[in-house]
């Protein structure tokens, strides 16, 4: 298993009228997760991209537990529970600053050769960095 938290913070404008986050906006703190969570791994999206493989997103699963509001600071916890081959799995719990778990989701996505439009098994240089969180 690797994990990898990342924090933001709560903007006005991803707030409804009630000032609690638009259910809407968690799938983009789901992409900020994974994001720095391949940033931290060593590798950017348009590192990867410039290598000819694109990750889109095939599914997606959301939880709203409790309210997030304006200005809070949200933790996002971003898991990989098992070692990815033409797909991978993240898992997502978001945090408020109470350590209440306030969103939980899943998202799968598909390495995919950009110019085949094919899938593809994991980049070597990603299943290099993985493979010893999963033995």
């Amino acid at each position: 298993m690797y994990y990898h938290e990342s924090s933001i913070r709560v903007r006005y404008g991803e707030t409804d009228a009630m000032g609690v986050v638009y259910y809407g906006i968690y799938p983009l703190y789901y992409e900020t997760g994974r994001t720095e969570m391949m940033r931290h791994l060593g590798f950017t999206y348009r590192k990867m991209e410039e290598m000819g493989i694109i990750m889109p997103v095939v599914s997606m699963n959301c939880r709203y537990l409790k309210p997030a509001r304006y200005d809070d600071l949200l933790t996002i916890k971003t898991i990989v529970k098992d070692m990815p081959e033409t797909r991978i799995l993240f898992d997502y719990e978001i945090y408020n600053e109470e350590n209440h778990l306030v969103n939980a989701g899943q998202t799968t996505l598909v390495f995919v050769d950009r110019d085949k439009g094919r899938p593809v098994r994991i980049p070597g240089f990603l299943r290099e960095v993985l493979e010893p969180c999963f033995k």
